[in-house]
């Protein structure tokens, strides 16, 4: 699909306010009639709210940004950057793409478009390594989604005494005591049609950061070590001693492997509550409402994050993220790069979405609600931030041996086989 986005004279007052307070901010030139061309992902109500990002900016600078989405991204992007007509600017769906770009010359350093020293103050150091390529910024993060939460019914908790656990072995403590009650500690549903299993990569990727670090993680995503590792072999018996046992999960491991992603959430907020506790990303706030819209946010449900394991790896974040890079250097792509960089474009961007900035310049009262904005403090703070590594992995793995292997294992499988099964696949996959 390709959208032209035009200027309206009929624009809120507000909105002209706001256009001229970025154009100071961020040197915006008025450059007449340019145009910048977008490609990304984008559709459906993302799509509406970076419509509603890019109105300012198109009207202050009288530049037209001419956005094209697609669910192919990275075959659309290669394909027109092998044949020399990238788009100026792109939304790219995660560092490896980004990295494969800057290695082969196709990026714009943007040390030279952006004020670095801003940058720096606005942004946590994480962000920026996640953005560069030996040493170089080429991409920046307009938003992200925060997936290492644990959320709970803080009713529920209060009714019989329970505390929200600051480490994994109070956490496991916590289950423990749920369970001794005969009640059930933890929700979990794995079930999401063709894509099944993929809830259960996001645990063994949280348990990695916690157990064996960001390193040792990132070497395990670019098999760089074998999937019978031990450092992954851990990470896979800790997620176990959840997922299979059946004093721990409602519905057991059939339960587990049957229930939908999106609805297993919704057994906190039974009477009697059917779980307790269930790991999910800020996207699940959706589905608690859409089943249960009288529910208020901060005093109905909330969450805490992910305890840590091993102290010395703290408390990574784990999530996806929206990246931007530029490939073609014009004054109009420079212009457009300077205003989504800048806290304005992704305070619209958030407040529409109830995604969270990684920009510490965003102000909290952007977001739209208690919980989004707790996210979002967390993610701001987070020393080690990392992408979903089943995203990053190539197809056959990541979506593919990853997730099958997750039902497997629930389902009773030797943990061995499962392993070994899902190495076969790597080995063949990244060709090592």
């Amino acid at each position: 699909m390709q959208r032209r986005l035009h200027r309206t004279a009929g624009r809120m007052a507000k909105m002209v306010v706001l256009a001229t307070a970025v154009a100071v901010l961020f040197s915006l030139p008025a450059l007449g009639a340019g145009r910048v061309t977008m490609l990304g992902t984008w559709g459906g109500q993302e799509l509406e709210a970076f419509l509603k990002v890019l109105e300012p900016f198109e009207q202050e600078t009288g530049i037209e940004v001419e956005f094209t989405g697609t669910r192919d991204l990275v075959a659309v992007l290669t394909t027109r950057v092998a044949a020399g007509n990238p788009p100026d600017v792109a939304a790219l769906p995660n560092p490896g793409q980004m990295v494969e770009l800057a290695a082969e010359g196709h990026l714009v350093d943007l040390s030279k478009v952006l004020d670095m020293q801003t940058l720096r103050s606005q942004y946590a150091p994480v962000w920026l390594d996640l953005g560069s390529y030996q040493g170089k910024l080429y991409a920046i993060f307009i938003s992200a989604d925060l997936k290492s939460l644990v959320w709970y019914n803080p009713k529920a908790f209060a009714a019989r005494g329970y505390a929200v656990p600051t480490t994994w072995d109070e956490m496991m403590a916590l289950s423990d005591k749920i369970a001794g009650t005969g009640a059930t500690p933890w929700a979990i549903g794995l079930e999401s049609g063709a894509a099944s299993g993929w809830p259960g990569t996001d645990w063994i990727e949280d348990i990695m950061l916690r157990t064996a670090g960001p390193e040792v993680y990132d070497q395990w995503v670019a098999h760089e070590i074998s999937w019978t590792h031990p450092a992954v072999r851990k990470a896979w018996e800790i997620f176990g001693q959840i997922a299979r046992n059946p004093r721990y999960v409602y519905g057991g491991t059939t339960g587990a492997l049957s229930t939908n992603f999106g609805d297993a959430v919704s057994f906190l907020f039974t009477e009697p509550p059917r779980a307790y506790l269930h790991r999910q990303a800020t996207f699940i706030q959706s589905f608690i409402l859409q089943a249960n819209p009288n529910l208020v946010a901060g005093k109905d449900y909330d969450f805490f994050a992910l305890p840590p394991i091993d102290p010395k790896w703290g408390t990574p974040a784990l999530g996806a993220a929206d990246m931007v890079a530029m490939l073609r250097d014009t004054p109009e792509a420079r212009a457009l790069m300077r205003y989504l960089a800048s806290p304005e474009a992704q305070q619209r961007w958030v407040a529409a979405l109830g995604k969270v900035s990684a920009n510490r310049a965003v102000p909290m009262e952007a977001y739209r609600d208690p919980l989004t904005r707790k996210a979002a403090q967390i993610l701001v703070s987070a020393q080690v931030f990392r992408f979903d590594g089943s995203d990053l992995m190539p197809a056959a793995v990541g979506s593919g041996a990853f997730w099958e292997g997750i039902l497997r294992y629930v389902g009773g499988e030797d943990l061995d086989s499962v392993l070994e099964s899902i190495e076969a696949q790597a080995q063949d996959a990244y060709g090592r």
